[in-house]
């Protein structure tokens, strides 16, 4: 049974490539989605490539992808030697509704423009499994599976409900965080992919 949705068939139609473009898109404008559809309910304040998904009709902004370099240690576990020329892909969101594919398509045009660049050499994220993520889309992508990671401690503002990492300009302590006012939801275990552009 087909249910007349957003997109006039159904509520999940196939995105189709010519209604579509990946762009780069503002920090501030991206952050605002995030802020108000990613589980994380916030973003770094950089960013090397921030892509957004664009419906060309009406040039509104559906989805984005956040990349920006992980810490020294990822890096190493992903690419030993190139370890400065690796990238993590940080947040990845949708607005609800838009086509079931919107999500591979964001990422492959995403990653397109990344190997262009020549910049960087390998790519690495994570699914977490406290909101349920398997990292469905980067398996049909072709990501390696390298395992889970952790078990992480997660922290939230609880005034926003925003996700707030204990590692910022150095690592925080379960101490410093409470005295921050930020509460620990439990710990949990992220599911991690690799991706080598050579």
């Amino acid at each position: 049974m087909t249910v007349p949705g957003r997109w006039g068939v159904s509520e999940s139609p196939r995105l189709r490539a010519s209604d579509w473009d990946v762009r780069s898109v503002p920090l501030a404008v991206a952050r605002s989605l995030v802020e108000r559809h990613h589980y994380a309910r916030g973003a770094s304040n950089t960013a090397v490539y921030v892509h957004g998904l664009y419906q060309r009709s009406d040039d509104q902004l559906y989805g984005v992808a956040w990349w920006l370099p992980p810490t020294r240690v990822a890096a190493e576990s992903v690419n030993k030697v190139e370890w400065q020329r690796v990238l993590s892909l940080s947040r990845m969101v949708m607005v609800p509704g838009t086509p079931a594919n919107a999500c591979s398509f964001l990422l492959a045009r995403s990653i397109r423009i990344i190997r262009r660049d020549r910049r960087f050499v390998s790519l690495v994220t994570y699914a977490d499994e406290s909101v349920g993520h398997t990292g469905g889309v980067y398996r049909a992508a072709n990501w390696s599976y390298v395992g889970r990671t952790g078990p992480y401690p997660k922290w939230v503002d609880p005034t926003n409900g925003r996700q707030v990492a204990a590692k910022a300009t150095k690592n925080r302590t379960r101490a410093q965080m409470e005295q921050l006012g930020y509460q620990r939801v439990g710990s949990f275990h992220k599911h991690k992919f690799v991706l080598h552009l050579g």
